[in-house]
């Protein structure tokens, strides 16, 4: 089974953490199937960058988010846009959206390839 949790990177007492996509046996910091996103708590607010498309992608095939991964997407909206997604709106209007929220959070602009 396929679960959406967190790798932590960074430097000692300084974490950061990469989404990501993983087996369920893998380890933590092991191996992992694709990068979904970044998340460092230690700014303010925390810098959240997500690939809303690749998410929806895991989550429509299955994937099952951990309880701190399912927090960041209810803070973030992405948990919101999967429900209209699953409801049968349109990918690229729900990815546009999630650009522009981040947009006016203040975080730096991204594309899908990021």
């Amino acid at each position: 089974m396929v679960r959406l949790r967190l790798r932590r990177i960074g430097l000692k007492g300084q974490p950061t953490y990469r989404l990501i996509a993983a087996d369920k046996e893998s380890p933590r910091d092991g191996r992992f199937l694709e990068i979904l996103g970044v998340y460092n708590p230690r700014t303010n607010p925390a810098t959240i960058h997500i690939k809303e498309d690749r998410v929806f992608h895991w989550m429509k095939n299955g994937a099952l988010p951990t309880d701190s991964v399912a927090q960041i997407f209810k803070t973030s909206g992405t948990q919101a846009r999967f429900e209209r997604f699953k409801q049968g709106e349109a990918i690229e209007a729900l990815v546009a959206e999630a650009i522009q929220a981040e947009a006016k959070r203040g975080a730096p602009l991204r594309t899908t390839a990021n």
